[in-house]
């Protein structure tokens, strides 16, 4: 057979265990490599590198989380040493250099595997260390969408969405393109990694990406135009606050108006760092207010339960009881106090764990005003002044503010 143009010359080597090839030489072109094993495309590669990694990880000492499948961790003495992994990219960290250095080479010994060096860059997420802590942004992410959507001398905005406008399923006119508007959706998605202020709209633009109209889409490139306004904004993990946790929980009851469900926004602290956050539409529609900061409240604690298993993991072993603050007096009365049947028989049993927590003395639900509540942020459109200030509460800022 002969070889197509462009295919003359040696072949190459990338062998994690995956991928092997038939060497060529430049004396025989009518011998072309065979791929029998590719780590992408087919179904069952990423398990399988997975499963190789695992346990080669494994091996060495590391144990898998439970909480997180693909971190692993190591004790020895003092030392930590943790590994993250993303399909074959790996984070590396720990408090011993040396520690570190030794898991970088035994990875190395068994994978053909090159080192990047201090974390600067991480699928999309920009990592800046300075006095203050770690600050993670996407900046470079924002702006290639800019780039892509021509809008880099947009006007921007100080909001990523209408205050007056309620978004319906029947609104302007079908696109003719959909796959536009649910690529652009896709890349908003990614950024609320790390962009908390923009969680609930990209929650409500989602859901019309079966469907969308011109409307939609419109309200799609007001996000890109409010981007355009904090381009390096994004979320600072303080080096010196407390390892405390709290959270703040809060609904927005009926705020949907095609289904009438209400939707739920959280946001979990460290200290005055945000380590989780969600804007999450309720599975059922909620009869009152109190119902729905009652799921509110359940889902958060739940999400806290979990990040408190994995920072065990990592090393922090004593909680005490967690405070999560919610603004319905109704709602927090209810966790407390089991005898209020008529008020809770209509809510489903999977919400009433609640009590459970509070009597094993996990979580404290505590009050807090409606203009103190940080979660308002991720259930609805607040005005610019107050959007500002909760962003500031929940540790988001431009990379400018670093020290």
């Amino acid at each position: 057979m002969t070889l197509p143009p462009g295919y003359e010359g040696e072949g190459f080597r990338f062998d994690t265990g995956l991928t092997k090839e038939i060497h060529t030489h430049n004396d025989d072109k009518t011998r072309v490599c065979k791929l029998l094993k590719p780590l992408y495309d087919l179904k069952q590669a990423p398990r399988q590198w997975f499963a190789k990694l695992s346990s080669v990880l494994k091996a060495d000492g590391f144990v898998q989380s439970k909480s997180d499948h693909s971190l692993f961790t190591k004790q020895e003495g003092t030392s930590f040493t943790a590994i993250l992994a993303y399909v074959d990219d790996l984070i590396v960290t720990g408090n011993n250099l040396s520690c570190i250095k030794q898991a970088k080479e035994f990875l190395n010994t068994e994978f053909k595997m090159k080192d990047m060096g201090e974390l600067r860059y991480f699928l999309g997420i920009e990592v800046d260390g300075s006095s203050q802590g770690i600050f993670l942004s996407q900046r470079k992410y924002v702006q290639d969408m800019l780039e892509e959507y021509k809008l880099t001398q947009c006007r921007p905005l100080k909001l990523p969405m209408d205050t007056h406008v309620k978004l319906l399923s029947t609104s302007g006119e079908p696109l003719t393109q959909p796959e536009t508007y649910q690529r652009l959706i896709g890349k908003l998605i990614y950024l609320t990694l790390t962009r908390p202020d923009i969680a609930y709209t990209v929650h409500v633009l989602s859901q019309f990406m079966h469907s969308p109209t011109s409307v939609h889409h419109q309200a799609a490139k007001r996000v890109l135009r409010y981007l355009a306004a904090s381009i390096d904004q994004g979320i600072l993990l303080a080096s010196k606050s407390a390892a405390k946790l709290q959270a703040n929980c809060d609904s927005d009851w009926a705020g949907c108006p095609n289904t009438r469900r209400s939707t739920t926004g959280f946001c979990i602290l460290l200290g005055k760092s945000p380590i989780a956050w969600k804007s999450k539409k309720q599975t059922v529609v909620a009869r009152s207010t109190t119902e729905a900061e009652y799921r509110s409240l359940a889902m958060t604690i739940c999400e806290v339960i979990w990040v408190k298993q994995l920072l065990r993991e990592l090393g922090i072993k004593e909680w005490g009881s967690t405070p999560i603050f919610c603004d319905n007096q109704a709602a927090l009365a209810i966790a407390v106090n089991p005898v209020h049947h008529e008020k809770t028989k209509h809510v489903g049993i999977d919400c009433h764990f609640i009590k459970e927590k509070v009597a094993e003395g996990q979580i404290n639900p505590t009050y807090v005003s409606t203009s103190q509540q940080n979660a308002d942020v991720l259930t609805k459109v607040l005005t610019v002044e107050q959007h500002q200030f909760l962003l500031s509460k929940l540790g988001v800022q431009p990379s400018s503010l670093l020290a």
